[in-house]
């Protein structure tokens, strides 16, 4: 599939659903925001000590792909000196401009495209990005421009997906080896069967590639919700057979597999 017709592939997937909002479905407003931030931070509670939200206090803050606004309340909060958000969907702008509202902040929330942002260069302090660029179709891209958008001094906090990881296999293992497909490779399967079409996953030695450019960089690996079977796993996986892994899954022995995280915690300065 080309570029362009895969980016509208991608953004057509997050257009149907932002993600959580399976976890605010019937509620009000101010329950739905409150409801899905609370299982986002249960679910994910490392989320809070990678972004330092508290650092955004003075600063010009971007995130990119904003979602349902959870974290961009957070940096909100945090009193930046500009906080901007984009997003390739219409619906997660509609969302966080909404969750702002509620709670008397607001932000510059665009409609965006990773691969190029519309800000010239050295224009922020901080750049944030939980689980977004992996579906981008030029990753690489994606992250040239979070380091052209970035003042020297400058931090990039980014979460992407990790290959191999416990997720990947267990759709390997539903997908290649139950069906009979023993070639399909990891790459394969996150691009078909994980999140929105051409997810990519990427090793620990990729990451570190992708942040060259920057003077400094930490990557490290972390098990996900995913990888626990824990929550809502993703759009595209329901049935049975999940619920059943769900019951008997060995969480305490998942947990202590750390090399096998779906989640890249990134962290780079310019």
């Amino acid at each position: 599939m080309d570029a362009p017709d895969l980016k509208a592939e991608v953004r057509g997937f997050w257009d149907a659903a932002s993600c959580g909002e399976v976890y605010a479905e019937g509620l009000s407003a101010e329950q739905r925001f409150r409801a899905q931030a609370e299982a986002r931070y249960r679910l994910e509670p490392y989320i809070c000590g990678f972004a330092r939200f508290e650092e955004g206090s003075g600063r010009d803050v971007l995130e990119i792909g904003v979602g349902m606004g959870a974290d961009h309340l957070e940096w909100a909060k945090s009193g930046p000196r500009r906080l901007v958000g984009v997003d390739l969907t219409p619906r997660a702008v509609a969302w966080t401009d909404q969750r702002l509202a509620t709670y008397g902040f607001a932000s510059e929330l665009k409609e965006g495209d990773a691969e190029h942002l519309p800000f010239p260069d050295e224009s922020f302090d901080i750049v944030y990005s939980w689980g977004v660029l992996h579906h981008s179709p030029d990753t690489p891209q994606a992250f040239r421009e979070a380091h052209r958008v970035l003042r020297p001094g400058g931090s990039l906090r980014a979460m992407i997906y990790h290959r191999p990881s416990v997720v990947g296999l267990m759709l390997w293992a539903r997908h290649g080896l139950a069906a009979g497909h023993l070639g399909l490779s990891l790459t394969d399967v996150y691009a078909r069967h994980l999140e929105s079409p051409g997810t990519k996953g990427y090793t620990v030695a990729e990451a570190r590639r992708l942040v060259a450019p920057f003077g400094a960089s930490e990557i490290r690996t972390a098990v996900s919700f995913g990888d626990l079977l824990l929550g809502e796993v993703g759009q595209r996986h329901v049935g049975r057979g999940l619920t059943l892994a769900k019951r008997f899954w060995p969480r305490p022995l998942v947990r202590r597999m750390s090399a096998l995280g779906l989640y890249l915690l990134i962290g780079a300065k310019k």
